[in-house]
């Protein structure tokens, strides 16, 4: 991994933004790339899924749609000690998002004036379920589990068909997945299509698809890959995303009494999922840096996906960032704004007080970013690429909109009136007033006795 040496620098704001090391993405090469593909999905529905499907994944499905009963087999056919980890990973998020499920209130503000606010759930949203070098029934846990939590209405998932399964059904576990957690509109669909599904929706071009295959959804989540990401931005002006996400990542800050081969291994754990996936280190130690050296150059050939880790480390987007103590360590590290961030040191707690922009947080030794992605009950879908600064990870809130309902009787709205016009007529937006004072006066268009006319009716 290469070194970013901060030591003796007094950097500014941008300057220390602009030092932290990120994946090199082709935005514009897959934007040229998946509009097409938008505005083909747009236009010709399934007929365009399946060409996609038949193109990117190599299969051509023979439903788009997976029959209800493809996705109750899957269940049967899935081994029991996986069917028993996904079942805890559900119980556990779900005791999570229950708690996260915001509350309405209301606020009095006078006699007659009142505001209150409702969370309501958004009608219904698709769920995008990666594979590529992966498979990620996590994810489907990770999203449908706050989602249901919410309250929404209607959830539909798109996952790519299975490239070993003839009938171009997805992978069996993800379908088993759904199964357990009652979801049964599933298509199997991936890539930037999928995303134009959900968007624009899909009539049907074959007898078994009737006339809609898939109707247009109000919000789209779930990670992907940049096709995936480029195309919810493309078609976030007119339907919901959760993110535009980029690759994954881990940042961790560690002391000199870390252990060495624990952070080689847990910084190989992130750079497994893809090519661009960073692995950023902050330490005030340079012996802790050349330990995990020698850690990952005897881990790194000896694991399973030992290429796609080494392109990963070796890219710009990864790197051992030295610091001069554990103060600029985290200053680097809120700059970063990782999504995922392992605090190993010695006062963790105090540490994990003064981290500012993270996805999500792993206190401790015991704590690493594999727990979050399968059963710790925390969600796995976080913001990347440093937007932790401004944006959360998904969960209950994702899947609701909370919507004010204003409440004033005639005592309420008599006792601002004259306020009102006076700040309307102040904006140039006198009708504004208007609205207000002919509710109290005979002719609010009546400028010269328009004072008296309020004096009579008691707004001054």
């Amino acid at each position: 991994m290469r070194i970013i040496d901060l030591r003796g620098k007094n950097l500014t704001r941008a300057e220390l933004l602009e030092a932290m090391p990120r994946a090199q993405m082709g935005t514009q090469e897959a934007t040229e790339l998946v509009r097409p593909i938008l505005d083909d999905v747009k236009a010709r529905g399934a007929a365009a899924l399946r060409d996609f499907e038949e193109k990117f994944d190599h299969v051509r499905p023979a439903n788009l749609r997976v029959p209800k009963e493809a996705i109750a087999a899957a269940l049967d056919t899935l081994d029991p000690e996986v069917r028993a980890a996904i079942e805890e990973s559900v119980r556990r998020a779900r005791a999570v998002a229950a708690n996260q499920v915001p509350k309405d209130f209301h606020t009095d503000l006078a006699p007659g004036a009142r505001v209150a606010e409702r969370w309501i759930p958004i009608q219904r949203v698709g769920l995008y379920v990666p594979g590529g070098k992966a498979v990620y029934p996590s994810s489907v846990i990770m999203n449908a589990v706050p989602a249901q939590a919410a309250g929404v209405e209607s959830l539909a998932i798109a996952t790519p068909p299975a490239r070993d399964n003839a009938e171009g059904l997805p992978n069996q576990t993800i379908l088993a997945t759904c199964a357990i957690l009652g979801v049964d509109e599933v298509y199997a669909v991936g890539g930037a299509q999928a995303i134009a599904m959900f968007a624009y929706g899909a009539k049907g071009s074959e007898p078994q698809d009737g006339d809609v295959l898939c109707d247009p959804v109000d919000k789209i989540t779930g990670p992907g890959n940049i096709f995936v990401a480029t195309a919810k931005s493309l078609v976030s002006a007119f339907v919901g995303i959760d993110a535009v996400a980029g690759p994954t990542e881990i940042g961790i800050i560690a002391d000199k009494d870390a252990n060495p081969s624990l952070l080689a291994a847990d910084l190989i754990g992130q750079a497994e999922h893809d090519e661009l996936a960073g692995s950023v280190l902050f330490t005030d130690s340079p012996e802790l840096a050349d330990k995990v050296q020698e850690n990952l150059n005897y881990r790194v050939p000896r694991t399973e996906h030992a290429e796609r880790v080494h392109t990963s480390l070796s890219g710009t987007q990864s790197a051992i960032v030295l610091t001069d103590g554990l103060d600029q360590s985290i200053d680097a590290a809120n700059a970063y704004a990782a999504e995922h961030l392992e605090i190993q040191t010695a006062d963790a707690d105090a540490v994990v007080k003064r981290i500012k922009n993270a996805g999500a947080i792993f206190r401790g030794p015991y704590s690493p970013v594999p727990l979050g992605d399968y059963m710790s009950g925390s969600n796995h879908v976080l913001p990347t690429g440093g937007t932790a600064r401004f944006a959360a990870g998904l969960g209950v809130h994702t899947f609701m909109k909370p919507v004010e309902v204003i409440e004033y009787d005639e005592e309420g709205l008599k006792a601002l009136a004259a306020r009102i016009n006076a700040f309307a007529v102040s904006e140039d937006l006198p009708a504004h007033g208007e609205c207000v004072l002919s509710r109290f006066v005979k002719d609010p268009y009546d400028k010269a006795t328009l004072d008296e006319q309020e004096k009579e009716a008691g707004l001054k």
